[in-house]
Formats: C-alpha cells, structure tokens, sequence
C-alpha cells in the first residue's frame, strides 16, 4: 500500500487552492470540514501520486456539479410504496456501529434482486445512501465517539446467492464504479459471510484481479461471521443474519432487526431526512415523481476486467456442472 507523504499532501493542497469556485462548494460537501483527510483518501486511492489524485479528485467534483450530487438529498424517492420496494429489492442498512465508532453496513448481496425500479432509481438510491453517511452518520458518529471518524465497515450476506445474479452484474458494475471513482476509502473492512459454494468458485475468480489495496480488506468468514465479528462489535451491532447464523430471510419479519426494512430505524431517518431537505428547497408543491438520472462514470480498468472475466468463468462452471439455465440466455451490455 502506497505512503502518503506530509510533501505529497502539501503539493495536493496547493493544487486544490486554484480549482474553480463551484468545485471548491462541492469540495466543501465533500469533506465535511476535514479537506485533508479527503486529500489523503485520494492519494491512496491513487498510490500517492499527486498528478494522478488530483485528476480523480477533479473528475469526482465535476461529477458532482454535473449531476447535481450536492442535492441530492433533497429528491425524494415517491410514492413511498415504490421506495419501499427499491429497499425491499435493495437489501442494505445500518445494523449499528463497531467498538470503535465505525458505522456497520450490512448489505444483503444474495438476496437483493434490483427488480422493483429501473437502474436509475437503484443508484439514485445508492447514491443517497452514500451521501448521508458522509454528511449525517459519519459526522454525528465523530462527534459521539469523540474522534474523527471517516469510514465504515461493510458486512456481505451471501445467502440466497445464486449463478443467475450474473444478470446483475451491470448494475453492480455501475455501482462500484460510482463508489470507487467518487467515494474512495470510505470503507475500512469488507466482511463476507453465509458464503455458498457458488461464491467460492466467484471468489476464486475475483480476489487475483482486485488492486492489493482492496484484496486486503476484503474478509471471507466462516458461516455467518459472529464470532469474528463480535471481536469488533457488541452483539446488538451484529446484522440480523449473523446473531443466529440463518441469513438475512429469517430475520424479515422482525422489523426493528431487520435493517434493510423501510420501516428499521435507519431508513425511516434517512427517508425523513431527504424529504425535510425537499421542503426547505421546495417549500410549496408536491414531490415531482421520476427518478434522478445521474451519468455513471465510465467504468475503471478493474471493474470492467472483474465482470467481463467473471461472465466468461460462470459461464464455463455453468456448462460443466450441466446446468441450463439463464446464464445460457445471458448477454451482458460492456458498453
């Protein structure tokens, strides 16, 4: 992993000090009264280069000025029955937080099927969710725990997962992009649990194309990761499906468990908060209906490698397992 340097920052730093206005406003949004940690974060993400992390940090505030990022938080998702479905079809939530403050995402991976909406409204959604945990969670968690707190951890609930989820491979694509491009370091560890054979073979393929940076915070635990888990976190921070090791569909019909509900604490908050910031835009008028269409970076080398190999090799295990079935069927657009 790449040394940032005090001379590399210092140079980043001076850089930023001749961009434009209406990317210094974003940058604000951005960083969240902490400019150097963002700085650092970009660097890393770019092996300390300057030249290169200064350009990823320019093309993200041009993004954000483009598409409007900065508001985004004030464009609710309506009628509410069809965000219910997004977070019913989009399984991630907040189960809680670590011993030491980082905000823990669980996110239901196996489960999730993104067929509810269009892709637009999947990753307006996304989007949102990243948004508020870099303007709201991650700021009210810096200031409860006393430290700044900059990033989170992410548990992957692998049950239910299947070869037809290569069907949403793009989507996922589009999803990781934006991440990678835009939000870069925001998360500390990357926790696998409930893997099912099938991620193995996945795993198997993926883990050689990552960049060592990510490879290294990628975690595979056993079975449904509690005991690993409760090493960094209280058992009332655990998601639902690793307190009894069943996965994430045992635990559905506990709502205050359940943290991909629309009805979980979290999400009410969230969807509370974005329709308050709507009226204090908006003060007079309904909510407008149609999702927010936001240009998606063209997708990184990696990306782009990981799911066009991933296709190639599903599609090999498929055939030699014998088994027929929406893999034979499947294209995948790349462009």
């Amino acid at each position: 992993m790449a040394i940032v340097t005090q001379d590399a920052i210092d140079q980043f730093k001076a850089l930023m000090e001749e961009v434009d206005e209406p990317l210094k406003r974003t940058f604000q949004n951005i960083h969240q009264g902490c400019p150097t940690e963002t700085l650092v974060r970009f660097l890393k993400a770019r092996e300390g280069n300057v030249t290169k992390a200064r350009k990823m940090l320019l093309d993200c505030l041009k993004w954000r000025v483009d598409n409007e990022i900065d508001d985004i938080l004030a464009k609710p998702i309506v009628p509410a029955d069809l965000y219910r479905a997004i977070r019913d079809s989009q399984l991630i939530g907040l189960s809680g937080y670590s011993r030491e403050g980082l905000p823990v995402f669980a996110i239901g991976v196996g489960l999730s099927t993104f067929d509810k909406a269009s892709v637009h409204y999947y990753v307006q959604s996304h989007i949102q969710i990243n948004e508020y945990r870099d303007r709201v969670i991650l700021p009210s968690a810096t200031k409860k725990y006393g430290r700044h707190i900059s990033k989170c951890l992410k548990v992957f609930d692998m049950t239910g997962l299947k070869l037809s989820a290569l069907s949403q491979i793009k989507l996922l694509t589009i999803i990781s992009t934006i991440d990678d491009l835009n939000y870069p370091e925001k998360t500390l560890t990357y926790y696998i649990v409930n893997a099912p054979y099938v991620f193995s073979a996945c795993w198997k393929i993926v883990k050689p194309l990552l960049h060592e940076r990510t490879r290294t915070k990628v975690q595979v635990l056993a079975g449904c990761g509690r005991d690993d888990l409760l090493k960094v976190m209280d058992y009332t921070s655990l998601p639902s499906f690793c307190q009894k090791g069943s996965g994430s569909s045992q635990h559905l019909e506990n709502l205050m468990e359940n943290c991909f509900s629309l009805d979980h604490p979290f999400h009410q908050q969230l969807y509370t908060y974005i329709k308050e910031q709507f009226s204090i835009g908006q003060p007079v008028g309904p909510i407008r209906q149609g999702s927010v269409h936001v240009d998606v970076p063209n997708s990184a080398v990696e990306e782009m490698d990981i799911a066009k190999t991933l296709e190639s090799e599903l599609q090999k295990f498929d055939y030699e397992n014998g088994i027929r079935g929406p893999l034979d069927k499947l294209k995948i657009n790349h462009d």
